[in-house]
């Protein structure tokens, strides 16, 4: 996608990546809700509204450890942008809620994570994506 990740996932690892946790950035891109639009819906169809979580890692021993946030941060730049600039996923989506009009906003959270025995610092993208007609109701 960007060239900025050793590795990338469909999915939540269970384990660490099959190099190792090596200095380099790995991604995972897994669901995280799913539920429907609080608007945009029709009296027939019901628009969705899918929640992704897009995780960067990044070893926590890295060094310089000064660098590590920057890089994290450096890195969600990178996929906001990526994510911005395909609005609609390729036509698959009605677009990706940037400013979260239904929910919570393309956005960011830094926290830790262990995999495997081994504890990564992390950025949690939010990846919240709006799909009409995805359920017909009916009556």
């Amino acid at each position: 996608m960007s060239g900025l990740f050793a590795q990338v996932q469909g999915h939540e690892p269970k384990s660490m990546p099959p190099n190792g946790p090596g200095p380099d950035l790995w991604y995972a891109v897994f669901l995280s809700a799913l539920g429907p639009a609080r608007t945009g819906s029709g009296l027939a169809v019901t628009t969705a509204r899918v929640e992704l979580t897009g995780r960067i890692y990044m070893p926590f021993r890295s060094e310089p450890e000064d660098l590590i946030d920057p890089k994290l941060a450096t890195a969600c730049d990178v996929m906001f942008d990526a994510y911005t600039g395909d609005f609609e996923l390729g036509g698959n989506a009605r677009n990706i809620d940037v400013l979260g009009s239904q929910g919570q906003p393309l956005s960011a959270r830094f926290g830790y994570q262990s995999v495997d025995g081994a504890t990564y610092r992390v950025a949690d993208i939010v990846i919240p994506i709006v799909v009409n007609d995805a359920w017909v109701q009916n009556a």
